[in-house]
């Protein structure tokens, strides 16, 4: 049995190259927008606020739960985060 190689997990866990770009474009988002809010001071519903979410929703973004956040949902959170987003976008290999 040989093994297959991916670039990335995503590519490995999403039925198309497309879906996986998305994930990892998400994933990203996710992972510097939970930095920058355990950085903040106050309780997690004062950060909440400051984001314009609901608590049980910032508590979702906290555990990871990618799957409830739309790219367009984390793009919005990390622009009231603070956070500035460049996108980079190159032909496919």
């Amino acid at each position: 049995m040989s093994a297959k190689s991916y670039r990335s997990v995503w590519n490995a866990l999403e039925d198309t190259p497309a879906e996986a770009a998305n994930m990892k474009v998400r994933a990203e988002l996710l992972i510097a927008i939970q930095e920058r809010v355990r950085k903040q001071k106050g309780t997690q519903a004062e950060k909440a606020e400051r984001l314009g979410v609901t608590q049980p929703r910032l508590n979702d973004l906290l555990r990871g739960r990618i799957d409830k956040f739309s790219l367009d949902s984390l793009v919005n959170i990390a622009d009231r985060a603070g956070l500035q987003i460049d996108l980079r976008i190159r032909r496919a290999a």
